[in-house]
């Protein structure tokens, strides 16, 4: 019976459209397992990305942009926008407000169309001297400090071939380019204070008309306070909320808190699709390698007579349908993969959520464990089915009696 080893391979060759069936049922079980799975860990990295980003526990923003703008998305996310508060609130928190350990000011400017750019970009200014949140996740990529029109960019800012990014007229020198955020930060710019205020300077003149003309020199964006220990967080922005006018104190957690009931939806939902499909896949599979037993009976009835036994019969088929599951296993990985990497920031775009592809490792380890489950369940299936069809009495078979 050494010639049955070599069925597996010849029964494959010998029908190509079944086989090609096959392959494209399990290409499409690991494209959706392995392409639901990535999905899930990449919201659940630009969620991590997005935490560790921010450093503060307590954003203070104008009371006015908390009904004019998502003032949210632009201080987590990064979206395009921009508001203002006179910069002596910034003072009164410092001077008025216990259980503070650091405290920093940010300001934000939308730009127009800039020169590396289809799309507006978000420019954040920090002050070098109290920054606690930037700097450290600039420092990764750029350990100096930025001068006078210096920036560092987003991942998804293509600078000029001379490495400068103009912005309302300003040529701006690229120092760096940032990691990978799954936001839109990845579209933001970075610069210094004095940087900013000569932008603002350039944005009130490129706008003559605009209603309110900004005075880079008397106004911040928002406030960013590191609550110090043995303070309670709510304690301290309900001390600002109270007794600081015309500005709104928001714990960060509650802002990312709606991210991330976002993102859980989603994973959510991805996750119920995933498992859905996987049944139904698993279903469509059963059916198909029945039928093919059903087909193949006399085949093995003639096998059962030269001498194999169930369970040769059972590893034939197992061998079988491993090389053609495997071979789609793969495929949909493969597949999933080449797409996730092409369509990625248009994903980004069109979930609105935080959507950091995961590492190379993390992608290999899944991929692979797709692929073993894959071929688990395809030749498994099979196997059970060829065992079940090798019970019939072979003599009944081939007189064609059932």
């Amino acid at each position: 019976m050494k010639s049955i080893n070599g069925l597996s391979f010849r029964n494959i060759i010998k029908k190509p459209v079944r086989s090609a069936a096959l392959i494209i049922i399990a290409a499409f079980l690991a494209f959706s397992a392995f392409g639901g799975s990535v999905m899930v860990m990449s919201l659940s990295e630009g969620l991590n990305s997005l935490s560790a980003r921010l450093g503060a526990d307590i954003v203070v923003v104008p009371y006015s942009a908390t009904s004019k703008v998502s003032y949210d998305s632009i201080i987590i996310q990064g979206q395009p926008g921009q508001f203002y508060m006179d910069s002596k609130y910034y003072d009164e928190i410092k001077e008025e407000i216990s259980g503070i350990e650091k405290i920093t000011a940010q300001f934000y400017l939308a730009s127009a169309k800039a020169s590396c750019c289809s799309s507006r970009l978000q420019i954040i200014g920090f002050d070098p001297e109290t920054d606690f949140s930037v700097q450290p996740w600039i420092e990764k990529s750029y350990s100096d400090k930025l001068g006078l029109y210096d920036t560092v960019v987003g991942s998804d800012v293509t600078p000029n071939t001379d490495m400068t990014v103009e912005i309302y007229g300003k040529a701006l020198k690229v120092q760096s380019v940032l990691d990978k955020t799954g936001t839109e930060l990845d579209h933001a710019i970075y610069v210094n204070t004095d940087t900013m205020k000569e932008l603002i300077k350039a944005h009130n003149e490129k706008n003559p008309n605009q209603e309110r003309k900004v005075n880079p020199d008397n106004v911040v964006s928002s406030v960013l306070i590191k609550v110090s220990d043995g303070f309670d967080i709510d304690s301290v922005a309900g001390d600002i909320n109270l007794h600081v006018r015309q500005v709104k104190a928001v714990r960060t957690q509650n802002m990312i808190s709606g991210v991330a009931d976002s993102l859980s939806g989603v994973s959510g939902m991805i996750s119920a699709l995933m498992i859905a499909v996987w049944a139904l896949s698993v279903i469509i599979m059963a059916i198909a390698f029945t039928m093919i037993m059903n087909e193949r009976k006399k085949e093995f009835a003639v096998l059962r007579v030269l001498g194999a036994s169930r369970a040769r019969l059972a590893g034939l088929v197992f061998k079988e349908n491993a090389m053609l599951t495997l071979t789609g296993g793969v495929a949909g990985v493969l597949l999933t993969v080449m797409i996730t990497l092409l369509f990625s920031p248009l994903i980004e775009q069109s979930i609105g959520l935080p959507f950091l592809l995961p590492g190379a490792v993390t992608l290999c380890i899944a991929g692979i464990t797709t692929v073993i489950v894959t071929v688990a369940a395809g030749a498994l299936t099979a196997a059970i089915s060829a065992f079940k069809i090798s019970k019939a009495d072979a003599g009944v078979i081939l007189r064609g009696d059932n």
